[in-house]
């Protein structure tokens, strides 16, 4: 049986936590904007810290596994 359970929530949250996306954070005009689909650095950073903190309470806290097989 494969554990499918960390792959998919790594994509998920990828996808979810682009920066430019969904959001922006912080945007360039607001602290927030929404479907701009333009990134800085600092942006980058802010969803990269997002998506570690989101991963690592997902995968070690709660320990979500889909098993497949």
């Amino acid at each position: 049986m494969a554990d499918w359970g960390p792959v998919v929530i790594a994509v998920v949250l990828f996808i979810l936590l682009t920066p430019g996306l969904l959001c922006q954070l912080p945007g360039r005009g607001k602290v927030v904007e929404f479907g701009n689909m333009q990134t800085s650095g600092v942006s980058i950073l802010v969803h990269a810290v997002i998506y570690f903190g989101l991963i690592t309470i997902f995968l070690l806290a709660i320990g979500v596994h889909v098993y497949t097989g």
